[in-house]
């Protein structure tokens, strides 16, 4: 499938974060004429701060007013900032700025985005205080998509407005829409409740009891920031994560299995039979993909997985003209959303070729096929942790990318070796530019 070389089109992107610049940038680059729709006021998506919390801090209420952001407070990355980089725009530490560490908080990453969207001259395609309510195909044969975004007139009044676009990229980000743990007995349960996405300081939980379901990155920094104020923390842990804590280091640290159940009398009863009378329950149990505004019998959003998509991009009956960039997870994610934004840039330029419609379907079912006979879960299908490198090389591949010398020997799983390596303080503990150094001279 391939198009008129040097073609340029009305693109509409769907986002202002990390995916939704860089696309912006690498369609720019082609030629393209880009808008950028994005319901805050500034850039940075998930980067950008928001003390505010939902209503409902469980985020079930469909009626809710969505906060996009999921950051806490005292969020730093776990990746360090080498691999947060683009390939020509590193992310540095800046002269005489103010967090000079190798994993920043997050208003340091906010700091890196808001210079590459003004030093690449992004700031004049955003239409801030855009909310996209409706992205559907109205014309087929001359692939015309109707954007509808909303803006406030008031703070009780709307407006509307409707826009025509040749294609969309869809790049608002995953890490909205909670995904909560089912468990008897959860809707009845008298405590509190909440998702970690409306977590900001570790206030709220002075001298509670605190269950904490979940063991990945932000249960990690959430159980090291809530225990010293809590009067228990019972962590429940599905299955073992790569970042789970060591309750040897905390005093009032429990780890236990799943909740089994919790009980209209406040107790929640575990999985390895014991049982406490808990104050708060903290689902730190991730994201669902979530696209409201997409109206489309080919698509599929199921909550953990997005399809059909071709290569976590392009749907096949609707490529080129629809795509999604930074779907994938476990990931140096940076450059993978980098190079799909180069591949949905190049393709609609005429200067990448994709297969036919037919053999894109195929792939995706073969995809389907291998994971099933594997046993790995379709809500794993965007994840790439084993498959990065493959992945990555293939997308450099379709693009004419020279990545960096070596680049593959700092991947998710190298990063991931070292953080358990150095513990819990890997932060601070890990000399990352000595690591780097030490692969760029190797042999």
């Amino acid at each position: 499938m391939a198009l008129k070389m040097g073609e340029s089109y009305k693109v509409a992107v769907i986002g202002g974060g990390t995916a939704g610049l860089v696309t912006a940038r690498e369609l720019q680059r082609e030629g393209h004429h880009v808008t950028i729709f994005e319901k805050a006021s500034k850039v940075g998506g998930i980067w950008l701060y928001d003390p505010r919390v939902e209503t409902d801090p469980l985020g079930l209420d469909p009626n809710r007013e969505i906060v996009h952001s999921s950051l806490y407070g005292s969020l730093r990355t776990n990746l360090p900032r080498q691999a947060m980089s683009f390939l020509d725009y590193p992310f540095l530490k800046k002269e005489g700025g103010d967090d000079q560490r190798t994993f920043p908080g997050h208003q340091e990453v906010l700091r890196f985005l808001e210079d590459f969207a003004r030093d690449f001259g992004l700031m004049e395609l955003i239409r801030f205080g855009h909310e996209v309510i409706r992205v559907e195909l109205v014309d087929e044969v001359n692939h015309e998509w109707v954007v509808e975004s909303k803006t406030r007139e008031t703070d009780s009044t709307w407006e509307s407005k409707e826009e025509v676009f040749e294609a969309v990229v869809i790049c608002n980000g995953v890490n909205t829409e909670p995904k909560i743990a089912e468990f008897p007995g959860r809707d009845t349960w008298p405590g509190l409740q909440m998702h970690s996405h409306s977590y900001r300081i570790p206030q709220l939980f002075e001298n509670k009891i605190v269950v904490l379901i979940g063991s990945g990155p932000t249960a990690f920094d959430l159980v090291r920031e809530i225990s010293p104020l809590a009067k228990q923390l019972h962590q429940a842990i599905r299955t073992p994560g790569f970042m789970s804590i060591k309750s040897e280091n905390y005093d009032n640290l429990w780890q236990h299995s799943m909740i089994e159940c919790a009980h209209k009398d406040g107790k929640v009863e575990f999985q390895d039979g014991s049982v406490v009378d808990a104050d708060v329950i903290l689902h730190c149990t991730g994201y669902k993909y979530h696209y409201p505004f997409l109206k489309s019998d080919v698509i599929t959003v199921d909550g953990d997985h997005v399809g059909p998509l071709y290569k976590h991009v392009f749907p096949p009956s609707l490529a080129p003209w629809l795509s999604f960039v930074g779907l994938n997870y476990r990931a140096v994610l940076f450059r993978v959303m980098e190079l799909q934004a180069r591949w949905v840039a190049k393709v609609l330029s005429g200067k990448a070729e994709l297969p036919s419609q037919e053999e894109m379907a195929s792939s995706v079912e073969k995809l389907y096929r291998e994971m099933e006979m594997t046993g790995r879960s379709k809500r794993h299908t965007h994840r790439l942790q084993n498959g990065e490198v493959e992945y990555v090389s293939w997308l450099a591949a379709q693009t004419d990318t020279r990545l960096p010398r070596r680049w593959e020997e700092i991947s998710f799983n190298t990063v991931i070796k070292q953080v358990l390596y150095c513990g819990e303080d890997y932060r601070d503990a890990w000399d990352v530019d000595k690591w780097i150094q030490e692969i760029h001279s190797s042999n």
